[in-house]
């Protein structure tokens, strides 16, 4: 068994609310916190929320995390 870790991220609009709102439909669980910074370089603000999952494999770097 594995647990895997992503770190989700996106604008701050509804598509970082989706983007977590599918992890969380497809097993994963919130991890800590959610950070929100500005990303000047952009001129928008950011969010981040970390993500983990147990999964019934071994774990190996070629997962395709997103798909879990």
């Amino acid at each position: 068994m594995a647990k895997l870790y992503r770190l989700l991220t996106e604008e701050d609009t509804s598509a970082f609310c989706h983007k977590v709102s599918e992890a969380l439909c497809k097993g994963w669980e919130l991890y800590g916190s959610p950070s929100y910074a500005f990303d000047s370089a952009n001129k928008v603000m950011r969010c981040a929320q970390a993500v983990t999952k147990d999964v019934q494999a071994d774990y190996s770097s070629d997962m395709k995390l997103g798909q879990q």
